[in-house]
């Protein structure tokens, strides 16, 4: 490190909270400024696979993260009516031996409070709107809702998936809407019942499970140690709803929607607190994901369809390329920012495109078999290249 930068985030989401554990393993101190007086937990369940709980590790987070997230040993796929499994193939009993690292469930809150505890104490400051950045006289700024206004050698906008940020550096973008609405959820592991299926195997409290039937699906898979099922309910309609994870519904709408569906999935759907519904929506990737000394993270930068479950595992890659690239081009941050961006655009192109494709996928009837994630889970962002065993020739 040739010199300690000031870094301004702007996001306190699982990018922005992990661009900042990165960059102080490598001895810079970031402030992250949150848009929410607290770190909020929608979304609750998260998929980390193999490419992102390997950086997770790297940044020295392996054992506190296998204390409260779970390893769901298989896949499995079955019908929405009756419960019997299509298809069972592994998925956390071999990912390490495949892939380097663990697939990994978690609760959102979980991570962030692992993160937010590994920095010192103010980085996170909450009740933060970021309305304006850019970049002037060879620095950074950005400008708060408060009218409080900062200066630093680097912005990184990591604020998601309706990115202010990204809007002011690249413009407007035009988000369509796929015909497709999800349905949030959890629900305590004691309401959920042992054994369903017509032979009694299929295990929702260990396994990660999909139901799959006309115009839509739902997966579900254990947080918290297994404290807690999470689930995903996706169904195709032409209404609109808004691209928010924060939208108000019931389970009496979520129970109509999937009429007819598996009575025990619709006994655990009844019993559920808070749901949760949005439209999901598509965009183009970007051309650019810098300009100046401002430069775009995660969601911000390449927001995908959720179908490969890769949101957060790219989010953090960025974290760690991004520090890395500060960290050696210190003396000449927009250089260093330009490098990010060659490193990472491809990469995150390539993933939110097979994300839109696997989605045109699961719309047809019959639905061919998913695209391999195996490239996306080989890839070591710590290395810049594809995870090798050790003994590999």
């Amino acid at each position: 490190m040739s010199r300690a930068l000031r870094i301004a985030i702007v996001g306190g989401g699982v990018g922005g909270l992990a661009a900042a554990c990165a960059l102080k393993l490598r001895g810079h101190e970031a402030v992250v400024y949150e848009r929410n007086s607290e770190l909020k937990e929608v979304g609750a369940g998260l998929q980390i696979g193999p490419n992102g709980v390997r950086v997770l590790n790297a940044l020295g987070f392996a054992e506190e993260l296998t204390s409260f997230s779970c390893e769901p040993p298989d896949l499995v796929s079955v019908n929405w009516n009756d419960g019997s499994t299509r298809v069972r193939e592994p998925l956390g009993r071999n990912a390490e031996q495949r892939f380097g690292a663990k697939y990994l469930m978690a609760h959102r809150a979980d991570l962030y409070a692992l993160m937010v505890n590994r920095l010192a104490d103010g980085t996170v400051r909450l009740g933060s709107h970021c309305v304006d950045l850019g970049g002037r006289n060879g620095t950074a700024f950005a400008r708060f809702e408060s009218g409080e206004e900062i200066e630093a050698d680097v912005v990184i906008a990591a604020d998601g998936v309706r990115s202010s940020a990204r809007q002011a550096l690249f413009g407007a973008d035009t988000p369509r809407y796929t015909g497709q609405i999800g349905w949030r959820a959890m629900l305590p592991m004691s309401d959920v019942p042992e054994g369903l299926g017509p032979d009694g195997s299929l295990s929702l409290r260990k396994d990660f499970v999909g139901w799959l039937g006309p115009r839509g699906h739902v997966i579900m898979y254990p947080i918290r140690s297994g404290e807690v099922l999470n689930f995903f309910a996706g169904y195709f309609l032409d209404e609109w709803a808004e691209e928010s994870w924060t939208a108000p519904s019931t389970p009496e709408e979520m129970i109509q929607t999937f009429h007819g569906w598996n009575d025990a999935l619709l006994k655990m759907m009844s019993k559920v607190g808070s749901v949760y519904k949005w439209g999901l929506f598509d965009r183009d990737p970007l051309q650019a994901m810098t300009k100046g000394r401002v430069a775009l993270l995660g969601d911000a930068a390449h927001p995908m369809m959720p179908t490969l479950a890769q949101g957060a595992s790219i989010c953090i890659e960025d974290a760690w390329t991004i520090a890395r690239h500060l960290d050696q081009g210190a003396d000449d941050p927009e250089r260093a920012l330009k490098a990010y961006e060659a490193e990472r655009l491809p990469r995150a192109t390539r993933v939110q495109l097979q994300a839109r494709q696997q989605y045109l996928n699961n719309k047809s009837q019959p639905s061919p078999p998913p695209i391999s994630r195996d490239w996306i889970f080989r890839f070591d962002a710590t290395t810049g290249q594809d995870w090798r065993p050790a003994d590999a020739a």
